[in-house]
């Protein structure tokens, strides 16, 4: 939705769910649009919720960085304090001169997989180069993928793709980036406790589904409430003895302020293969993201994003993943998953909220005593929020298909394949013993010698072993080769819900001459 008229700007100042519409979209039920900015104090407490709903992966991927880097305790800290720092200005800069969406930024587990193969070329912790060598390795690479992602952004190479991609395809997309993260360790771990999880989960379900109509702090703030309350029982029963779930000693150990600077690990290093098999990564983040950006805007009752838009989000991004390199966080930057679940349950669109949840993030790299704290969360209130926001994804994902005809046989193949095969074969690349790929690739005629370069045989395992790669790129060319009429496809439904190519002003345009109107609106903001 927008808020351009006072009425609807008065209407979610005042906390009033209402149901709204744009551009032909059907309505969704929205607490504060992307326009609105809720009182100080709510949009804090909403900002650090935002906040705590990407926790989990945040800590998740330094933590497995930091085990195959062989970093001591000091440096893993480090390390989780610098994702923060990322993670904060990143999501300040594609919010504010980027897409504008109100989508955080941070580590990508698609560029997790390049990273974890880089390592291990190298020797990983167990001997070979030493930590801070394969960290500078793993800079240089990000820099690289970075700068190719800004090209491909801001040359428009993402947009002109949009006419081609519709609603199958992106229902395909953005269903897998949940289904995908089924198997994350929070989740799936044998030893979770279930009964922790169990009641994350079913605190967050109750204050977002059956008792959001009771009060709007409900609606407004179920992942905190749930969270919140899990946590103080898990923290309560440890302090009692009654088990051992919760321990604060890190907090105590930990600095007051982290120094977390440009190039801290040193000087960035360049190698050709290793930037090529981070490339492969980030365009399968690029493709997350560019149902993301599709997912936010259903979620926050928008028209679906017009190509300048999503060009200049993946061109932010490009710059969000250069900044990481220079940082050093051994990890790229992109539209993080599980805060676009977490618009969906709470209805809290604001780009106002996210950006205080950008502070937030800053501030906790930097307080050496928050970023300890969060590693004090248990797993398995973490798996209890996943489950819960990665339902939410999924779901939106599948509601893309009411613009689709699913009586068509074409359409409903398309959509069954790219699922399955968007799960099924990132197995078997996943399960390939290290350079089957190079050794398999190389016997094929005519074509061996190109698809037997390790670079090249990298790419092409990584971006098989993605499942949002692999399902989009299925569904994209059966939904482009398989006869159907542009109705069928829902093709023209989409279009006719995507905003105009004037309702997103890219920022530097507001300084051009003549932009006056834009100058004004730059000081109403």
């Amino acid at each position: 939705m927008t808020a351009d008229d006072d009425g609807n700007d008065e209407a979610h100042s005042s906390g009033d769910p209402e149901m709204v519409t744009d551009g032909g979209s059907e309505a969704s039920m929205v607490e504060y649009g992307i326009e609105d900015k809720p009182p100080l104090l709510e949009s804090i407490l909403l900002g650090t919720q935002h906040w705590l709903t990407m926790v989990g992966s945040t800590i998740a991927i330094p933590l497995v960085l930091a085990g195959f880097l062989g970093f001591d305790g000091a440096q893993t800290a480090q390390l989780v304090g610098t994702f923060f720092v990322v993670s904060g200005v990143a999501t300040l800069a594609q919010t504010t001169i980027g897409n504008k969406y109100p989508i955080v930024q941070g580590g990508t587990f698609s560029m997790l997989g390049p990273a974890i193969a880089i390592i291990t070329v190298m020797g990983g912790a167990d001997g070979g180069a030493s930590s801070t060598v394969m960290m500078r390795e793993l800079q240089g690479a990000i820099i690289v993928a970075g700068a190719v992602e800004v090209l491909i952004g801001y040359l428009g190479l993402f947009g002109r793709l949009k006419r081609y991609i519709g609603p199958l395809v992106i229902a395909v997309v953005i269903s897998l980036i949940g289904l995908a993260l089924v198997g994350v360790g929070q989740i799936t771990s044998p030893s979770q406790n279930w009964y922790l999880a169990g009641l994350t989960l079913g605190l967050i379900v109750l204050f977002s589904q059956y008792l959001d109509d009771y009060s709007r702090y409900f609606q407004l703030f179920p992942v905190l409430l749930g969270l919140g309350s899990a946590y103080l029982l898990a923290l309560g029963l440890s302090v009692a003895g009654v088990v051992d779930i919760v321990s604060l000693s890190a907090v105590s150990e930990a600095p007051a302020v982290r120094d977390i600077t440009p190039f801290q690990w040193g000087t960035p290093l360049f190698t050709g293969s290793f930037a090529v098999g981070m490339g492969a990564g980030m365009l399968a983040s690029a493709i997350e993201s560019f149902g993301d950006y599709h997912s936010v805007a259903r979620m926050a009752g928008e028209g679906a994003p017009n190509k300048q838009r999503i060009n200049h989000g993946l061109g932010m991004e490009g710059l969000g993943n250069m900044f990481a390199g220079i940082m050093g966080t051994g990890n790229g930057s992109t539209s993080y998953t599980e805060n676009v679940g977490a618009i969906g349950i709470t209805g809290v669109a604001s780009r106002y909220v996210v950006q205080i949840g950008a502070i937030v993030m800053i501030l906790v790299g930097y307080v050496g005593y928050f970023g300890a704290f969060v590693t004090t969360i248990p797993n398995a209130i973490v798996g209890g929020l996943f489950l819960a926001m990665f339902a939410q994804i999924v779901g939106v994902g599948l509601s893309q298909l009411q613009h689709v005809d699913l009586n068509q046989n074409r359409n409903v193949f398309v959509l069954g394949f790219g699922l399955f095969a968007g799960l099924s074969i990132p197995q078997y690349f996943g399960g390939l013993p290290n350079g089957a790929l190079e050794a398999g690739f190389s016997n094929v005629p005519v074509l061996g010698s190109v698809l037997g370069i390790p670079e090249v045989a990298t790419a092409i395992g990584i971006i098989g072993g993605t499942e949002i790669a692999v399902g989009g790129i299925a569904a994209f060319i059966l939904d482009n080769t398989i006869p159907g009429s542009h109705e069928e496809r829902g093709l023209q439904a989409w279009e006719d819900i995507t905003e105009d190519e004037d309702a997103f002003e890219p920022y530097h345009e507001r300084f051009m001459p003549g932009g006056e109107s834009a100058n004004e609106d730059l000081a109403d903001d």
